[in-house]
């Protein structure tokens, strides 16, 4: 039977201080990530999705039209995943640089940063700009809400977290400075590297 527990960090609440604090870490995985995960376990307590992955149950709930409460379930299995990605994919300045497949594909690194805070910045609402590879490209999207790649057949290779509780301790409105200091001092891009090759 599957039972999600809350997954830990590469990190300390306050590992990834000054560009993301301590209150906004304990805040967002704590509580939110938290939250999702209880929610999950309710909503799947005595249906098949207790026997599948968290995978597997975002895949089927995205397009199950039987069970009442798979958008529910949808959304908060998918938030899981969805901060799981992101915050593996951080560290505190721990170098690296913009793969060279990622570099090629957009023009260069300066480019590729451009691009994806352009995205980052325009992001109505709340949601997540990704990387992903969708066949042999790769593309820089956003996704509304709690929606999530790997829904469409998309590989996930790197995400922000744009909703409000990401950042707005920290920033307050300042989404571009947020989107800056995540690409300059946030990304870990030996993760990121190794997504490309997955």
């Amino acid at each position: 039977m599957f039972t999600l527990t809350q997954f830990p960090l590469p990190y300390a609440y306050d590992g990834l201080m000054p560009y993301m604090s301590r209150e906004t870490m304990e805040l967002h995985h704590g509580k939110h990530v938290a939250t999702y995960i209880k929610n999950l376990n309710e909503l799947i307590q005595n249906t098949p999705y207790e026997q599948v992955s968290l995978y597997e149950i975002i895949k089927t709930s995205a397009k199950d039209t039987q069970n009442p409460n798979a958008q529910k379930i949808f959304n908060n299995a998918a938030q899981v995943f969805n901060h799981d990605f992101f915050f593996n994919g951080m560290c505190r300045d721990c170098g690296g640089k913009i793969p060279d497949e990622i570099a090629n594909a957009f023009g260069g690194d300066d480019k590729f940063r451009e691009q994806f805070k352009s995205a980052a910045t325009s992001l109505f609402g709340s949601g997540y700009t990704w990387l992903v590879r969708d066949g042999d490209a790769l593309k820089i999207i956003n996704m509304a809400n709690a929606d999530t790649p790997i829904a469409h057949n998309m590989v996930p290779i790197l995400n922000l977290d744009v909703w409000e509780h990401a950042y707005y301790v920290d920033y307050q409105n300042r989404r571009a400075e947020f989107v800056d200091n995540y690409l300059d001092h946030l990304v870990n891009w030996d993760v990121v590297a190794e997504n490309l090759k997955n």
